[in-house]
């Protein structure tokens, strides 16, 4: 049994596939099959049925695919565990970042830190809460961007900023003429939200006084952008919640339509996640000084309400 051998069977066992596994795998497809073969032989069981489509695991190789993970996890902190004591900081890093926090957040910090750390090969995906959470429990991901707090025992939480949401309102808006504003004087039907799937869009339903979407506005609207939003809301059609580091972009003029929340107002916890066994612990402590360099800035408010991005249950 080889560790090559369990990170074969755990490639067709996520694709179901052995021609695809192989794929991922950068080697030939009849090489993969071999090399699975040849467990399967020396266990004298079947790890995977053939005969259905897509391949499955039987209840045997479920188990082994279960220990194979810790197995090949382990060993693929060997190379951890030798970098951190050299203080080493290079290799590969994957970064997975929410889209709501991706547009604005990687264009401040992203040049500095590949300029100081020119070793890290930087592997950046954006994908939703859920999608981190799974691809760091998988070891898909080493680290990650995203609203906090997500209350998951096996995710280490390290907040970078609190960003507060603003009100951007239109002329035609019953709020418009107000200064400020307060979290009881929002309704959901007057507000243009994001899609299902964005951490924000919950955030804002737990904030607002009535939850329930009573569609009088005679459109439906799903959105994964906050600049269609905001051009809706400029035609009248509704107001929307920005997150304060979205709104430094808007021209002058957009920037009239802008309202802040009265104190303390509603933010966002924005922090660096990782699995709780993670060991690239000097990769992140580097990214952690690279962000806060940049990000303090732009944006030091610490008197604050924290709004959850947890769906309400």
């Amino acid at each position: 049994m080889t560790i090559t051998q369990l990170k074969y069977v755990l490639s067709v066992a996520e694709y179901q596939n052995f021609t695809v596994a192989a794929q991922h795998s950068f080697v030939t497809q009849p090489t993969l099959s071999m090399q699975i073969q040849k467990l399967e032989d020396e266990l004298s069981i079947q790890i995977f049925n053939r005969s259905k489509k897509p391949i499955e695991l039987t209840e045997v190789g479920k188990k082994i695919v279960d220990q194979a993970k810790v197995i090949v996890d382990e060993s693929n902190r060997i190379l951890d565990i030798v970098h951190q004591q050299k203080g080493f900081i290079g290799g590969e890093f994957k970064l997975g970042i929410i889209p709501t926090i991706m547009p604005t957040l990687l264009p401040m910090f992203l040049q500095n830190f590949t300029k100081k750390y020119p070793k890290v090969k930087l592997i950046i995906e954006e994908l939703t809460t859920e999608e981190i959470v799974r691809k760091l429990s998988d070891g898909h991901i080493d680290v990650a961007i995203a609203a906090t707090p997500l209350e998951n025992e096996a995710i280490r939480e390290r907040p970078l900023y609190y960003e507060p949401f603003v009100c951007l309102i239109p002329q035609n808006h019953r709020l418009y003429k107000n200064k400020t504003i307060t979290a009881d004087e929002l309704e959901m039907e007057d507000i243009l939200l994001l899609e299902d799937g964005h951490c924000f869009k919950d955030s804002v339903i737990n904030l607002c006084r009535t939850h329930k979407i009573d569609n009088k506005k005679g459109f439906q609207l799903q959105s994964g952008s906050f600049d269609t939003l905001i051009k809706l809301s400029k035609e009248g059609l509704g107001m929307t919640l920005l997150p304060y580091l979205h709104t430094l972009e808007l021209n002058e003029v957009d920037r009239t339509l802008l309202r802040e929340f009265t104190t303390p107002p509603p933010a966002r916890e924005v922090s660096l996640i990782y699995h709780k066994s993670q060991l690239k612990m000097q990769l992140i402590e580097a990214l952690n000084k690279t962000i806060d360099g940049v990000i303090r800035g732009a944006i030091s408010f610490s008197d604050v309400k924290i709004i959850s991005p947890l769906k309400k249950k």
